[in-house]
């Protein structure tokens, strides 16, 4: 197996030590090495993988989850979605985590676009899903997951970013992506 040589821009790890390491997250302190020799120790969180999905039902409506998130101390909209379980399939947990949370259930997905939230400090893949529809199982939404759902225009989700009632990252991104893709004709 041949090694690709480091390129002169690569940051050197002369090592990393666990801080805490917990069901859903683990906290490490890396030994970093800058190009220039630089050296400093540098936050690691690595997180399990996340999916998210954007459920549009005919009338181009977003199914939305409206929530408070106690770090920000803040109510916002967010999608319905969550942390993958051990070997699961990212579009399971997706089409699960719609209906644990919403009591809908998607009809068609699709994987729209995956990111990492803050390369610099955080390894976490997320995924985010079109879903093309959905029906209500009859099922009441999650108590901890949102105090109210509600199916929010396309064409008022920018409106909510540029308010700061959509903030988070999965959220944001997913629904930025679609809009791009109506945008240029592709929804």
């Amino acid at each position: 197996m041949s090694v690709e040589p480091k390129r002169a821009s690569e940051w050197t790890i002369h090592g990393e030590r666990v801080v805490d390491d917990t069901r859903r997250a683990v906290l490490s302190i890396a030994d970093v090495e800058l190009p220039d020799g630089v050296r400093f120790e540098q936050y690691v969180l690595r997180i399990p993988a996340a999916a998210m999905v954007i459920v549009l039902d005919d009338d181009e409506r977003v199914l939305m989850m409206w929530r408070h998130r106690f770090i920000v101390d803040r109510w916002v909209w967010e999608l319905p979605g969550g942390y993958l379980d051990p070997a699961e399939d990212s579009m399971t947990c997706a089409a699960r985590e719609v209906e644990e949370e919403t009591g809908w259930r998607p009809r068609s997905i699709e994987k729209l676009i995956s990111f990492q939230p803050m390369v610099g400090t955080i390894d976490q893949e997320n995924i985010v899903y079109l879903a093309r529809g959905a029906d209500f199982t009859g099922a009441a939404p999650d108590i901890n997951e949102a105090e109210r759902l509600a199916w929010i225009p396309l064409d008022e989700i920018q409106q909510h970013i540029h308010n700061g009632t959509i903030v988070g990252a999965g959220s944001v991104s997913g629904l930025l992506a679609l809009l791009l893709r109506k945008a240029t004709g592709k929804l």
